[in-house]
C-alpha cells in the first residue's frame, strides 16, 4: 500500500510505502511520519527534496540490517542516505528510512511509551541520519539528541531523552 506523497511549501516530498499489514493497527502512522519529517526539515531549514519511508516488519528490517550493517537482528529504524552524485544533489533526494512495527511496539511495551510518539521520534532520528548527523561519539550524540528533543518539543510531543512518555489506559 502507498500513501500519496505530500508536500507543503519548502517541505520535503514524502513517499510512504507500507509493506506489512501490521501497520493497519496504527492508522495514523503515515500522518505521524509526515508531521515528524516536516517538523525536522523546518527546524533545520532543510527545504525541498524527497524522503522515502518504508513501514515494515521485523523480518524485513532484519534482512536489511544483516545485508547493510552485518547485524543479524531486527532494529527499530534504519536510514539509508542517498549517495552523493550530481543527479542526487540536483534532485535533492535525502534517502530512505525504514521502520519496523514489531520492534517499535516491543519498545513501547518495554518502556511504557506511546506508539505514535515513539514513531515520530524515530522518524526524526532517521531523518537526522539522512542529512549527516550521527551518534558514534558522545559529542555527536549530544548534538543529535538535542536536535531531536527540540523537534519533538516543536511537535508538542514529549522529549524522548528527558520526559517519560507514559502510555495511558484512559
Amino acid at each position: 500500500m502507498t500513501i500519496a506523497p505530500g508536500r507543503r511549501a519548502g517541505a520535503p516530498s514524502i513517499d510512504i510505502q507500507i509493506q506489512s499489514p501490521l501497520w493497519d493497527a496504527q492508522p495514523e502512522a503515515g500522518q505521524t511520519v509526515r508531521h515528524a519529517l516536516v517538523a525536522a526539515a523546518q527546524a533545520l531549514s532543510t527545504t525541498g527534496g524527497e524522503v522515502a519511508i518504508l513501514l515494515t516488519d521485523d523480518s524485513s528490517i532484519r534482512a536489511l540490517n544483516r545485508q547493510w550493517r552485518g547485524i543479524d537482528a531486527p532494529t527499530n529504524v534504519l536510514s539509508f542516505p542517498a549517495a552523493v552524485t550530481q543527479t542526487s544533489v540536483a534532485a535533492k533526494f535525502f534517502g530512505d528510512i525504514v521502520l519496523s512495527y514489531e520492534t517499535l511496539a516491543r519498545e513501547c511495551a518495554d518502556e511504557d511509551r506511546i506508539f505514535l510518539h515513539h514513531l515520530a521520534h524515530l522518524t526524526v532520528h532517521g531523518f537526522l541520519h539522512l542529512i549527516g548527523y550521527d551518534h558514534q561519539v558522545d559529542s555527536e550524540a549530544d548534538e543529535m539528541e538535542a536536535l531531536e528533543s527540540r523537534i519533538m518539543t516543536h511537535l508538542q510531543l514529549p522529549d524522548p531523552y528527558r520526559a517519560h512518555d507514559v502510555a495511558s489506559d484512559a
